[in-house]
């Protein structure tokens, strides 16, 4: 993996409804990621209406961004289909409303078989941790693939194409 602190801004994929990634969904997050180094991230401020309590992202919402950063990271640096097996979060400090946050993801070890293991946080302005999650991911085998459109298909292998170069 790259050591460059650089950061690279990343291809995504446009038109699509994903909550998370999606550049279709009104009400969605919209997120963009970069890479730094080891690490693929993405900055967020969240707006009020992804709150729970007053003024603090719901953990649903956390949750979301921690999954989604560790995935890209996945797609980003594997290049491969999956989907997510297990995550477990830790809500560190409440993550506050209108607040810039930075939301960062890395693989945690070299493929087993068919799963990966990644791990993210997020952290506000001043580099404090207010959530982190370990995520387990498994690769789809091809039979499993034919539930993903063949457009949806192309279009990430054409992703996973443009990231390699």
């Amino acid at each position: 993996m790259s050591m460059s602190t650089e950061r690279i801004n990343l291809p995504k994929l446009d038109g699509h409804g994903c909550f998370a990634c999606g550049t279709a969904n009104p009400i969605g997050l919209n997120l963009d990621f970069y890479r730094k180094g080891d690490w693929i991230c993405s900055d967020v401020t969240l707006k009020k209406h992804y709150e729970g309590w007053d003024g603090m992202a719901h953990g649903g919402i956390i949750s979301t961004l921690l999954d989604e950063v560790m995935s890209w990271t996945i797609i980003y640096l594997k290049g491969i289909f999956f989907v997510t097996r297990k995550m477990e979060v830790k809500y560190i400090k409440p993550v506050l409303i209108g607040t810039s946050l930075t939301v960062r993801g890395e693989l945690l070890e070299e493929r087993r078989e068919r799963f990966i293991r990644a791990q993210a946080r997020i952290m506000d302005g001043q580099g404090q941790i207010l959530s982190k999650a370990v995520g387990e991911f498994v690769e789809l085998p091809p039979e499993r693939l034919s539930v993903v459109p063949e457009g949806m298909k192309r279009e990430m292998v054409d992703l996973f194409r443009k990231v390699r170069e």
